[in-house]
């Protein structure tokens, strides 16, 4: 039976998007702890290493397992311990609404 409200429909391909995010957001962390340790850092130097075409892509891609994770992790908590449909149903709405903000919001802010 495929859920109206999983990301993906399965609760097995929401494992393997929930497992893949973790690993972009945690490469994403290394990259930043890397180049916060390997730098005297200063406005133009942060400003030309975030906004290289790499960066902005990486930052992108991490801006998307983000979103991943987030819903699948919340929708996984909300099923598991909000009993009543209705309030599920509105908690679910506002965690969408604010994924989809803060993916556009971190969209706007790199491109």
């Amino acid at each position: 039976m495929k859920s109206a409200t999983g990301l993906t429909g399965s609760g097995s391909r929401d494992w393997v998007v929930q497992r893949i995010s973790a690993v972009v957001l945690a490469v994403y962390s290394l990259v930043m702890l890397g180049w916060f340790l390997t730098h005297q850092p200063t406005f133009e130097l942060w400003q030309g290493f975030m906004l290289s075409l790499p960066m902005r892509l990486f930052t992108l891609l991490m801006i998307l397992a983000l979103v991943g994770h987030a819903w699948v992790g919340m929708w996984t908590v909300l099923t598991d311990y909000v009993k009543s449909n209705g309030l599920r149903f509105v908690l679910q709405s506002a965690m969408i609404l604010a994924v989809l903000v803060y993916l556009f919001w971190g969209v706007m802010i790199f491109f």
